[in-house]
């Protein structure tokens, strides 16, 4: 079996930590470098539901998307459902480790991932600069209701679903895609012309413009969900690289829905109507 530390050093390699932005948090929280590891567990959200998980896998590792502490903290104590989880991995001999915005600009990364789950051909980063997004071709043009609906089907379910924006019946061939928040990219998708664009997080006043100058096509996804697939795709990378080392890992993914949203009612009339109005 591997030690830790060598199994680090192969993420390390697949999502370089100078790649992160300067305000993230990413690498190992927590672990013992000398500890050996013959089970790794993928997941977006380092939660106690996926710490529990660990335990019951019997896992040394588990490699989540989100960190921990994204701000730093003062104190680990257990009376705090972040410090419970870092007392609960430690208990159990279970290692930490963060790629977050150096998975996101990763080729491939989390884009490529989203894209993947959808059937989408990547033609290129949405932000050259940074790698940052993609820009994705769609084998058969479909409108933007159908490809909506292909997301619904294709991600991890969800309480909010997808919500959509634009004219439902507009062709779609070209499409930008972002896992996780995305309407900071809104100058990028307008500069590449693609029809819509897939992300989450979409807020009221970027999504209203967009929608309202342009006759761009919004896909909003639950957090959670568009960053699922980067797990099938991490777990999938390190099972290549344990056969190359003859490490004999064995690499899962968690399929516990750690999105925060419970539950979702739609309105009665939801299309267009002023408040009140009548049905």
């Amino acid at each position: 079996m591997p030690r830790l530390t060598e199994v680090l050093a192969e993420l390390d390699a697949l999502w370089p930590p100078e790649r992160a932005e300067q305000w993230d948090a990413v690498g190992t929280v927590c672990g013992d470098p000398d500890a050996e590891v013959d089970r790794v567990l993928f997941a977006v959200d380092p939660v106690q539901e996926i710490a529990d998980e660990a335990i019951e896998l019997g896992a040394q590792l588990i490699v989540t998307h989100h960190p921990l502490y994204l701000r730093g903290t003062t104190t680990v104590a257990a009376s705090h459902f972040k410090g419970r989880v870092v007392h609960t991995l430690i208990k159990h001999d279970i290692a930490l480790h963060v790629a977050h915005t150096n998975a996101d600009t990763a080729d491939p990364g989390v884009s490529d991932a989203l894209a993947g789950a959808l059937d989408l051909r990547v033609v290129g980063p949405l932000v050259p600069e940074n790698g940052l997004g993609r820009i994705c071709e769609l084998d058969v043009p479909e409108t933007l209701r159908d490809f909506a609906a292909r997301a619904a089907q294709r991600l991890p379910a969800t309480a909010q679903g997808i919500r959509v924006a634009g004219d439902l019946d507009a062709t779609v061939r070209t499409v930008a895609v972002s896992g996780g928040s995305g309407d900071s990219l809104f100058d990028a998708v307008r500069a590449a012309g693609v029809d819509a664009f897939l992300t989450a997080d979409l807020r009221h006043h970027p999504a209203s413009e967009a929608t309202r100058h342009t006759p761009l096509g919004l896909v909003d996804a639950a957090h959670w969900a568009t960053e699922w697939p980067w797990c099938e795709l991490a777990a999938a990378q390190l099972d290549e690289i344990s056969d190359r080392h003859g490490w004999n890992l064995r690499v899962h993914v968690s399929k516990t829905v750690t999105d925060p949203w419970a539950a979702h009612h739609t309105s009665p009339s939801a299309h267009h109507t002023s408040p009140g109005a009548p049905n």
